[in-house]
């Protein structure tokens, strides 16, 4: 029987459809890291409701996003960074793109180690440089499921951590329900002040993440790529196709691996709904959670007030269900975070660096700052608007390249599908545009 689930389904074997599900829920990962968690716990606990319409924005535009993302991978057989690194033909640039993409993926790492030692640090009281450590160990365990078993081993394993995080996050809602009146008002586009543009910065950055566009498009080349390529790259620390210094043509890549890309594409659409489903109710609950429990709590402006909240308020239970939620939220998102640093390093710089080394040096910017004291809340906060900054470098290429016919072939995008991307690209500039301003001048 084929490797490739997709090829065996696509010639009659007895695998359904639903075996072509699965990159977008690891990449919906991405979407539910502690620094979505302290963002929306924050947005809550500070503006109650009105922020909501922050939430459903950005989890809109994920979708668009996150399905341009998978369909590149996809129609192209190569991930964005790679397609990158062959465009862009001076040295300098390609290594200055890398670098602005390097900085967003250690932004990420930081939100992800830190979110995991509170966790810990929670549950089992174990001092935070030690839960950030073992963070960065069991991330790297995870990492070597994807290495030796497999793209959808990897998958199995990230979605049953996506389960646990959406019932942590999600079980406080059924004992304190939020005012619907408030959720409908909230819905309504506006800000109070410079602390909430802040704070709604840090919401769409840690929604649509830089490194979550880069490692969609991989995810979804290693899961359909053919057979004959399913060998995995070990030195890398992820697996991939041994693809050819030249891509394949869009139609010789779908005769390679014997599955229609109609078919993959409208399987993608279902995967990236259902994804950004789970991933915008939970993003959503947790900001309800606080708006509704946590707004005017003294000390709830951090993680760990929000978790000595939720256990006074609303009982044991929910608070160690909430703690059980963000360590597996820290857990599973800093490996898909490590991935997406790996395939940024390959693709744009051509280089392959160790699994061990390249964890042990993105995760020492994590460990210092929890050395040094700094207040794991306000690191994972700014650490989203860091990730916001990031967007532009990512999004700007996904949408220009998707576009163009030399490269998606008759499946680039149409005109209406462009405008959307721009718009959400200018959208997302102009806030970070503003928020600078109003930081600035003290507005």
């Amino acid at each position: 029987m084929p490797k490739n689930p997709a090829v065996a389904t696509e010639r009659g074997a007895p695998e359904r459809a639903l075996w072509l599900l699965g990159p977008a829920m690891v990449a919906g990962v991405a979407y539910l890291d502690p620094g979505n968690v302290a963002s929306n716990m924050t947005a809550g606990a500070a503006f109650g409701y009105l922020l909501v319409w922050v939430v459903v924005l950005g989890n809109v535009m994920a979708w668009l996003i996150q399905y341009l993302s998978a369909k590149l991978g996809i129609v192209t057989g190569e991930s964005l960074p790679q397609v990158l690194g062959r465009r862009i033909q001076r040295p300098w640039a390609r290594r200055a793109y890398w670098l602005q993409a390097e900085l967003v993926a250690m932004a990420t790492d930081v939100a992800e180690v830190i979110g995991g030692a509170v966790a810990l640090h929670l549950l089992f009281g174990i001092p935070l440089v030690w839960g950030g450590a073992i963070t960065g160990v069991v991330s790297l365990a995870l990492l070597l499921v994807q290495t030796r078993r497999g793209a959808r081993a990897f998958e199995t394993v990230l979605i049953g951590l996506l389960v646990i995080i959406a019932i942590g996050f999600s079980a406080g809602l059924f004992f304190a329900p939020p005012d619907a009146a408030g959720v409908v008002g909230g819905l309504v586009p506006r800000f109070e002040d410079s602390t909430s543009v802040l704070l709604a910065a840090s919401i769409l950055g840690a929604t649509i993440m830089p490194h979550a566009i880069y490692a969609h498009s991989a995810l979804a080349r290693d899961r359909f790529a053919p057979p004959a390529a399913d060998a995995p790259r070990a030195t890398a620390g992820v697996s991939a196709s041994a693809r050819p210094s030249s891509p394949l043509a869009p139609a010789d890549l779908e005769t390679a691996r014997g599955i229609s890309t109609p078919r993959l594409l409208r399987a993608t659409r279902w995967d990236v709904t259902i994804a950004l489903a789970v991933a915008g109710t939970v993003n959503l609950a947790i900001l309800l959670l606080a708006a509704a429990n946590l707004a005017g709590v003294d000390g709830t402006d951090s993680l760990e007030g929000a978790y000595t909240a939720l256990r006074d308020g609303l009982g044991p239970l929910v608070a160690t269900m909430f703690a059980v939620g963000l360590l597996a939220s820290g857990l599973a998102s800093t490996s898909v975070g490590a991935y997406a640093g790996a395939e940024i390093m390959h693709g744009l710089l051509h280089a392959r660096v160790p699994l061990v080394a390249r964890r042990l040096v993105t995760l020492v910017p994590a460990l210092v700052i929890l050395a040094l004291g700094v207040d794991p809340t306000l690191a994972l906060v700014l650490s989203q608007v860091v990730l916001s900054f990031g967007i532009p470098f990512a999004l700007v290429p996904l949408v220009v390249l998707a576009r163009r016919a030399d490269v998606l072939g008759v499946y680039r995008n149409r005109a209406l599908t462009t405008a959307a991307g721009v718009a959400a690209s200018v959208f997302l500039i102009g806030l970070n545009t503003v928020l600078l301003w109003l930081v600035f001048t003290g507005g």
